[in-house]
């Protein structure tokens, strides 16, 4: 529910369409419950999977952004649920001090959202994915230009590697630039930039005030943009739009339990799991083939990925 995933560490498929964005930490009191954490992660990024067959299949037969549109309608019904229940309620998360970047950010993410959904219909979720595995190295890349933070040779090396992955993956000049390649890569920019800026707000406003606007803003902007794409869907296809809500709904709430029971960077490797859950589905029920070079190009992105995450800890500690 409206891809994450800074709120929460970015979450590999946190869009609408792949998964929901990132939603902050500190939504509820915290335990250290680790082991428990990380089955609720792993649970949730089968969830992301599911989700992310669903919008592949509706996004088959429906402009994208009416999908994002309704969906983050549910979101936004979600959020203030969710918002409501937290100290100082609605009056409290509606306070910015940055209103202007938090619009952007919940602009951005819907349409890095619907370009991951044109992405899964073009390209599939096998390769859709491999591609946006590269978004915590963009995240890294950009930290510098964004954040003024400062980037590391180790960091810039596993930069480096992970692109060396991407290319595997893409086989440039072997066969024709798949567009939805270019769409999976536009996607992770996009993620990546947003995960910056919600790190960018979290020096001045909470999780709760960040969490509330993702989804406030990000639901006008979908109306916005997608009120001009109305349809009315298929009866059977109101269905599948149903299931998508309910576990787009589901996916976010054991997500803010994951985050509340374990740090974020404890959890943060697990939903590379993901990747796995979409490959299975995409070959199972898509027929999607996984071709060697793309499997390859995954393993050295995420072990690239997982570096970054792990110099990204050492520095902090």
């Amino acid at each position: 529910m409206p891809n994450d995933h800074d709120d929460l560490p970015y979450v590999a498929s946190a869009v609408v369409a792949k998964t929901p964005p990132p939603i902050p930490a500190g939504l509820g009191g915290r335990q250290d419950r680790t082991g428990l954490a990380i089955i609720l992660m792993c649970a949730t990024s089968l969830i992301f999977a599911g989700q992310d067959a669903f919008s592949r299949i509706l996004g088959s037969e429906y402009p994208p952004l009416l999908i994002v549109m309704i969906r983050y309608w549910v979101f936004a019904v979600f959020v203030i649920a969710m918002v409501s229940r937290q100290p100082g309620g609605l009056r409290r998360a509606i306070r910015t001090r940055r209103p202007r970047t938090q619009i952007l950010r919940g602009a951005i993410l819907v349409i890095e959202t619907t370009i991951m959904i044109e992405a899964f219909v073009r390209l599939g979720l096998v390769g859709t994915h491999a591609i946006f595995t590269v978004y915590p190295l963009l995240v890294a890349a950009l930290s510098g230009p964004i954040l003024g933070e400062k980037v590391g040779w180790q960091r810039w090396t596993a930069i480096g590697v992970g692109f060396v992955g991407i290319l595997i993956i893409l086989q440039p000049g072997s066969t024709a630039l798949d567009p939805g390649a270019l769409l999976a890569f536009a996607s992770a920019l996009m993620f990546a930039v947003y995960g910056l800026l919600t790190r960018h707000v979290s020096r001045d406003d909470p999780a709760q005030v960040s969490f509330f606007w993702t989804g406030i803003a990000g639901a006008v902007t979908a109306t916005i943009l997608g009120i001009w794409h109305w349809e009315w869907l298929a009866p059977t296809d109101w269905i599948w739009l149903g299931l998508l809500c309910v576990l787009g709904t589901l996916s976010h709430y054991l997500l803010i339990r994951a985050y509340e029971l374990a740090e974020a960077s404890a959890l943060q490797p697990f939903a590379y799991t993901q990747l796995v859950w979409v490959s299975v589905i995409g070959v199972l029920v898509f027929g999607e083939v996984l071709h060697m070079n793309v499997v390859i190009g995954a393993v050295i992105v995420v072990a690239a990925g997982l570096f970054t995450l792990w110099r990204t800890r050492i520095r902090a500690a």
